[in-house]
C-alpha cells in the first residue's frame, strides 16, 4: 500500500517499512525548537523530569523573538531563562537578539530544516517547514521538555487531503491568498489533524516564499501538517544553505487520501480574511468602505523579502494615509539588511511607513503595534481571532502584502491596481 510524503517521514523516523493512518508511532527527531514563551515552561518541565542533559545540542534550536527585544521586566526575565539554558547545555542555535529574527523566518534561512526532516516545536505555526519537504508541527511545552531530553516524540500518522494546484497567479495574487482561498473553503477544521499536501503544476508557480507562507498557514485549516514535493525551486532554495545530506520525499502513485481538492491559481482573487477566523475570507475587491487603522506588513507568514519588495513597489513615491500607522517588520536581519540594499527600507520610510526591527510583535498582541479598542488593522499575520492583536473589541482583517499595502494608502481595504497603484 502506498505512502504519502508525511508518512514517509514518520516511517523513517519510526524505523519502520510502512505505516497507515491512525498508527501510533515513536520516533526520532532531527530538530526541536522553542521560542521565548514557549521554552521558560519547556525548561521548567525539563527540570522537573530530572533531565540532566539535552539529547543532542546541535539539534535544539532556541529562538527569542515573540516577546524580544524584550517589552517589560517578565519578557526580560523569560529571555534570560531560555538564554541561561542555551548557555548551560552549550546549544548550537541559539540566536540572540542582533543576529536572531522570527524563529519560522529564520530557520529556512539559515538551512536548518532539510527535505525528509521530522521537526517539532513548542509554536503552532512550526508547520512552515512543510515548505522545504520536512515534516514539521507544534507541540506543547512539555513535549518540547521531554523531546530536549530525550531526541524523540510520539505521533498518530495523519491521513491526508491533496491539494492539487493548477493555473497561473493573477498580478499580484500570491501564496497568502492560495491559503486564505482555501482555509475559506473547507474552514479552519476543514483539515483537523490531517495532513496537507500540496501537488500539481501549478507548483511551478509559486516560489518558496510563497509556499513558506501557505505551509505556515496550514494550522489555520486545523492541519498536522502542510507538505510541499522537493522540485527544482525547493532544490535551488537549499543550495549553499543546507550542507549536510537529505533525503527527499515524494507520494507514492497509490497512496491514500481522504480527500482531493483542486485548486486553479488563475481564479483566486487578491484575497482577504474578515474578523474573526481566517475561513471568514472574501474577494478584498468586494470589502466596500471598510475603514482602517493600522497596517502591519511582516509576521512569519509575510515578513521575507519578496513580500517587502511587493510593498515597497506599491507605496513608492506616495504617502501613506494620514489617519493610518504603517509598520512594517522584516522576518530576520539579513532580510532586513536586504531590503535595505535595494532601497526597499528608504521607499517604505519615505512613504511614511515605520520599519522596525524583527519581531513577533503585534501578531499576538505583544508589542509594537497592539490596537485599542474598536481600532482595525489589515495585517499580513496569520490569525485574526478576537483579541489577537490588543483590545477584544480591536479587529484583524489577513491579507497579503499588496492588499495590506495598498490598503496603508487609502485608509481602507483595498487592492492595487495592475501598475501597482492602491484602487479602492
Amino acid at each position: 500500500m502506498g505512502m504519502t510524503m508525511t508518512q514517509k517521514i514518520l516511517a523513517r523516523a519510526a524505523g519502520e517499512a510502512s505505516v497507515l493512518a491512525g498508527q501510533l508511532l515513536q520516533c526520532d527527531l532531527d530538530l526541536v525548537l522553542g521560542n521565548d514563551i514557549t521554552s521558560p515552561v519547556a525548561i521548567e518541565e525539563f527540570v522537573r523530569m530530572g533531565a540532566q542533559r539535552v539529547f543532542d545540542p546541535d539539534k535544539i534550536a532556541l529562538i527569542p523573538d515573540h516577546f524580544t527585544p524584550n517589552k517589560d521586566i517578565k519578557s526580560a526575565e523569560m529571555a534570560k531563562r531560555m538564554r541561561d539554558f542555551a548557555r548551560k547545555h552549550r546549544i548550537t542555535h541559539y540566536y540572540e537578539v542582533g543576529r536572531a529574527g522570527i524563529e519560522h523566518a529564520l530557520l529556512p534561512e539559515q538551512g536548518l530544516v532539510a527535505p525528509g526532516e521530522l521537526i517539532i516545536g513548542a509554536d503552532s505555526h512550526t508547520c512552515t517547514y512543510g515548505a522545504v519537504n520536512a515534516l514539521s508541527t507544534g507541540v506543547g511545552s512539555t513535549d518540547m521538555a521531554a523531546a530536549m531530553a530525550t531526541g524523540r516524540a510520539w505521533f498518530k500518522v495523519p491521513e491526508a487531503i491533496r491539494v492539487t494546484l493548477t493555473g497561473t497567479p493573477g498580478p499580484h495574487v500570491s501564496g497568502k491568498d492560495v491559503i486564505l482561498h482555501l482555509i475559506g473553503l473547507i474552514g479552519v477544521d476543514g483539515a483537523r489533524y490531517m495532513s496537507l499536501e500540496f501537488a500539481g503544476p501549478g507548483l511551478a508557480r509559486l516560489g518558496m516564499d510563497d509556499r513558506l507562507t501557505i505551509a505556515n498557514m496550514a494550522i489555520e485549516a486545523g492541519a498536522k501538517n502542510g507538505i510541499f514535493p522537493a522540485d527544482d525551486i525547493c532544490r535551488d532554495y537549499l543550495a549553499g544553505r543546507v550542507e549536510r545530506p537529505w533525503v527527499a520525499v515524494e507520494p507514492d502513485a497509490d497512496a491514500i487520501y481522504a480527500q482531493e481538492i483542486t485548486l486553479d491559481l488563475s481564479a483566486i482573487p487578491l484575497t482577504v480574511a474578515l474578523p474573526h477566523l481566517p475561513s471568514n475570507t472574501k474577494p478584498a475587491a468586494d470589502c466596500g468602505d471598510v475603514a482602517i487603522d493600522q497596517v502591519v506588513i511582516g509576521s512569519c507568514t509575510n515578513g521575507r523579502i519578496s513580500d517587502l519588495r511587493v510593498a515597497a513597489a506599491i507605496l513608492r513615491g506616495k504617502q501613506v494615509a494620514p489617519a493610518v500607522r504603517c509598520i512594517v517588520i522584516p522576518g530576520t536581519q539579513a532580510i532586513l539588511q536586504q531590503a535595505m540594499a535595494e532601497g526597499l527600507v528608504g521607499d517604505m520610510i519615505d512613504a511614511g511607513a515605520l520599519v522596525t526591527m524583527p519581531t513577533c510583535g503585534p501578531c499576538l498582541g505583544g508589542h509594537c503595534g497592539v490596537l485599542a479598542a474598536r481600532e482595525r488593522c489589515v495585517a499580513t499575520t496569520n490569525r485574526n481571532f478576537v483579541g489577537r492583536m490588543g483590545d477584544p473589541k480591536s479587529e484583524v482583517i489577513l491579507a497579503g502584502p499588496a492588499v495590506a499595502a495598498a490598503s496603508a494608502l487609502t485608509g481602507y481595504v483595498s487592492v492595487p491596481d495592475q501598475k501597482g497603484e492602491s484602487a479602492q
